[in-house]
C-alpha cells in the first residue's frame, strides 16, 4: 500500500510505527459557522482512509479535533451576544447532526481545544524550558522560528515567504515577526483561562500539538487536513513538536484538495461557500460522495452546476439495476471477488477513489448484460458492489426506497426503461438485429438513444 507523503512529495510505502497500528490524527473544524462542503470532504475522506486500513487490517485509533476557542468563535460571539463557550457547544452540536445525516462515522477519539488547556499550558512551559519559546512583556507567548532549524522542510518556504504568507508585523512583543503565537493574553471581555504568564488563551497552532501528544505520544503514523492547513498550521505544528520532542512527529503529511465553485475558490468573502445542510436538503448523502469522491482526493473539487444532479442521475441507473438484479434473483447470495481484488488495488495506491468509482461504470454494463442473458451473475456482482463500496459510503439503501425518493418525477417512464435496458443487453451481446429492432420501438415510444463508452442516453424526440 502506499501514500502520497506532503513531507517528501513523493509516493511511499506505508509502513506504520508499531507493526498492525495506525495512529492518525485529522485537524476538523473551527467551530465560527455552520458545515460547508469543504468540511465534508475532509471528514469523508479521513472516515475512509480509516475503514479501508482497517480492512487491511490494520488496527486504527483516528483523532480528529474540533477548534472550539479561537478569533473567529470570539468574533461571533461578540456579534450574537452568546458566550464563547456556549457559542461552540451550540455549533458542535448542529455539526455533529449535519455529519451523521452525511453518514460520516465518530473517530476514535474526539479531541477539543478547551478540554485540553491544561496540556497546552505544560506543552508551552516545556518548550520554554528547552529555549524555543519565549514569554513576552504584554502576556503572550511566542515559539521562537530562529531555535528550528529546519523550519519550512514542509511547506518549502523560505522566511520571506513566510511573512508573506501569515501577513504579519512585528509590534514590538516579538524577537522576530515570523514567530508565532503559542498563547494569547486575555483581552476585555474575551474567554479566558490562567497560565503562568497570566490569563490567556491558546494560539491556534499549539492546540493540535499539544492534543496529539495527549492522545498519542509524541509520533503518529498520519497526519492530515486539507491542502490550506500545510502553511502555516502545519508547519507550525511541526516545528513546535519536533523541536520539543526531538522526533519526527508524523511519518506520513496528507492533505486533500480545495473545494472551488465553478473554477473559484470556495470561501465566505466570495459568498460561494455550499453549506452541507442545503445541499443533503437536495441531493442523497450518496450522490454527495459520489460526486466529491469521483475526483481524487489530492485534487481540486471543482462544483458546477450539475456535478451534484449528475451523480444522483448515475446512482438512479445504477440503484435501477440492483432492484432488477434483486428482483430477479432474490435468493442469490454469492458473491464476485474480482471486484473486491479491484477495488483494494485502486485504494492500495494512495486511496485512489476516483479508479474505484470509474470502474462502478464497467460493472454495471456487465449487470445490465447478464441480466439480458437471465444470468444470476449479475445479483452476484450487485451483491459485491453493495458488500464493497459500503466502505466508500455507497450502495447501503435498499434500491427501491432509494429510487422512490431520487428517482426525479421527471425520469423516463419504467416501459421506456425496460425496452431501453433491454436494447442495451442486446447490443451487449452483439445481437445488431434486436439493437435496431428494440431503437424502432423506443422511437416509436418517443425517445432516442445514443449510445457511448459509459453506456446510453434517452431524449424524447
Amino acid at each position: 500500500m502506499k501514500i502520497y507523503n506532503s513531507l517528501t512529495r513523493r509516493k511511499e510505502e506505508f509502513v506504520p510505527l508499531e507493526e498492525g497500528k495506525v495512529k492518525m490524527y485529522a485537524c476538523g473544524i473551527t467551530v465560527s459557522g455552520e458545515a460547508h462542503v469543504g468540511h465534508g470532504f475532509q471528514a469523508i475522506l479521513y472516515d475512509i482512509f480509516r475503514k479501508f486500513l482497517e480492512k487491511q487490517g490494520y488496527q486504527v485509533t483516528y483523532a480528529r479535533n474540533y477548534t472550539d476557542v479561537d478569533d473567529k468563535i470570539i468574533a461571533k460571539s461578540r456579534e450574537t451576544g452568546i458566550p464563547a463557550d456556549k457559542y461552540a457547544e451550540i455549533m458542535i452540536g448542529k455539526i455533529d447532526e449535519v455529519m451523521r445525516e452525511l453518514d460520516v462515522d465518530e473517530p476514535t477519539v474526539w479531541l477539543k481545544a478547551t478540554e485540553n488547556i491544561g496540556n497546552i499550558i505544560s506543552f508551552i512551559e516545556d518548550l520554554i524550558e528547552k529555549g524555543h519559546a519565549y514569554p513576552a512583556a504584554n502576556g503572550d507567548v511566542y515559539f521562537d522560528v530562529d531555535s528550528y532549524p529546519a523550519y519550512g522542510q514542509l511547506s518549502g518556504r523560505d522566511k520571506e515567504e513566510m511573512l508573506d504568507g501569515v501577513r504579519v508585523e512585528n509590534d514590538g512583543s516579538k524577537k522576530n515577526p515570523y514567530d508565532f503565537a503559542l498563547w494569547k493574553a486575555a483581552k476585555e471581555g474575551e474567554i479566558c483561562w490562567d497560565s503562568p504568564w497570566g490569563k490567556g488563551r491558546p494560539g491556534w497552532h499549539i492546540e493540535c500539538s499539544a492534543m496529539n501528544r495527549a492522545a498519542f505520544g509524541e509520533q503518529i503514523d498520519i497526519h492530515g487536513g486539507g491542502r490550506d492547513l500545510i502553511f502555516p498550521h502545519h508547519e507550525n505544528e511541526i516545528a513546535q513538536t519536533e523541536a520539543l520532542t526531538g522526533k519526527r512527529f508524523a511519518k506520513y503529511w496528507t492533505h486533500n484538495g480545495l473545494i472551488k465553485v465553478n473554477g473559484q475558490k470556495m470561501s465566505k468573502s466570495l459568498g460561494n461557500s455550499l453549506l452541507l445542510e442545503d445541499l443533503l436538503a437536495k441531493y442523497s448523502n450518496e450522490a454527495i460522495k459520489f460526486a466529491l469522491l469521483s475526483t481524487g482526493y489530492r485534487g481540486d473539487v471543482n462544483i458546477t452546476d450539475d456535478l451534484f444532479p449528475n451523480a444522483e442521475s448515475h446512482l438512479v441507473r445504477f440503484y435501477t439495476l440492483i432492484a432488477r438484479a434483486e428482483e430477479a434473483f432474490p435468493q442469490e447470495e454469492g458473491l464476485y471477488p474480482a471486484i473486491d481484488k479491484r477495488f483494494d488495488e485502486a485504494m492500495s495506491d494512495d486511496f485512489n477513489t476516483a479508479l474505484a468509482l470509474s470502474d462502478l461504470y464497467g460493472y454495471f454494463k456487465d449487470v445490465s448484460r447478464y441480466l439480458g442473458e437471465n444470468d444470476p451473475t449479475a445479483r452476484k456482482m450487485t451483491n459485491q458492489i453493495r458488500a464493497t463500496y459500503s466502505l466508500l459510503g455507497l450502495f447501503k439503501k435498499d434500491a427501491k426506497d432509494y429510487l422512490a425518493k431520487y428517482a426525479r418525477e421527471e425520469e423516463i417512464p419504467g416501459e421506456v426503461k425496460a425496452v431501453a435496458e433491454e436494447r442495451w443487453a442486446a447490443r451487449l451481446s452483439k445481437d445488431w438485429a434486436k439493437s435496431d429492432e428494440l431503437r424502432e420501438r423506443l422511437k416509436q415510444l418517443g425517445y432516442a438513444v445514443k449510445d457511448s463508452k459509459e453506456g446510453y442516453t434517452l431524449s424524447k424526440v
